[in-house]
């Protein structure tokens, strides 16, 4: 008689269990949402393992988008104007996550005032935010608003949500950019404790974050270039983090990871703009 492969209770069984499992774990880990625990599903709690949770970003990050999307459009149609209903879509991102990443942004903005790897690494697991950190949030938050706001004011509050969408599964693709193309920092942090996914996995993340893009563009009849724009500027900032992290820390930390996400948001939203000027 043959041995079988005796198969936990509980566990996943195939290749859709095992995705949404993925998903439940990755939007877990992104953000504050109650994401109930699925019958099939182990540990639900356990810290993430990213190399698996790649192929699955993509689409967590479009889900981390419906509240944004929706606090846009409950504000248009009670006729908020766009720079209010921006504000409160930027404010719906940002209770999302719980601030999730815009404190690696301001983590990662404080280390510029360390002189050495040794002390910006010890100013990143400082909890208390310093001139630079708050000085980068007001600032991002400025740019994230108003690119959004005028985006929708030229284009009208339909392609807002869109653009919250794209940006919402672009940038936490391009946040994965550090991680993947880099060692940690440290041999401590979480960002070591999670594992490192590999390049193969983010390529394949990378090509369905382009294409959840392109379809929605195409869906609501966004310029071709203004696509393209929002892909390769959300790629190049990702890239730009590497570089900054290889040379400011020798590694990556969850930190810039989210510091990459915020600005990768950004330049996407701005490249869309760009793209809507008359």
């Amino acid at each position: 008689m043959s041995e079988q492969t005796e198969v936990p209770q509980n566990a996943p069984t195939g290749f859709w269990q095992a995705a949404t499992v993925d998903l439940a774990h990755c939007l877990r880990f992104y953000s504050r949402l109650p994401v109930p625990v699925l019958p099939y599903e182990q540990n639900a709690h356990a810290l993430p393992d990213f190399p698996r949770l790649v192929r699955v970003l993509p689409i967590a990050g479009l889900v981390l988008g419906l509240l944004p999307a929706f606090a846009l459009a409950c504000a248009h149609f009670l006729a908020l104007g766009p720079w209010l209903s921006a504000i409160l879509a930027v404010a719906a991102a940002t209770l999302t996550t719980g601030a999730f990443h815009e404190d690696g942004l301001a983590d990662t903005a404080d280390s510029f005032g360390g002189s050495t790897r040794e002390r910006r690494l010890e100013i990143m697991r400082d909890s208390r935010i310093g001139s630079f950190g708050a000085a980068a949030l007001f600032l991002t938050l400025l740019l994230r608003i108003a690119a959004l706001a005028n985006v929708t004011a030229l284009a009208g509050w339909s392609t807002g949500v869109l653009a919250l969408l794209i940006t919402a599964s672009l940038s936490r693709t391009a946040g994965l950019m550090p991680l993947v193309f880099l060692s940690p920092a440290r041999a401590d942090g979480a960002a070591y404790a999670v594992g490192q996914p590999s390049r193969g996995g983010f390529w394949l993340a990378a090509g369905l974050a382009g294409t959840i893009a392109v379809i929605l563009g195409l869906i609501g009849h966004l310029p071709p270039s203004g696509i393209a724009l929002m892909i390769a500027l959300s790629g190049l900032t990702g890239w730009g983090f590497v570089r900054l992290a290889a040379k400011h820390l020798g590694g990556h930390t969850g930190d810039v990871a989210g510091a990459a996400q915020q600005m990768a948001e950004i330049a996407a939203m701005i490249g869309l703009l760009t793209a809507l000027q008359p």
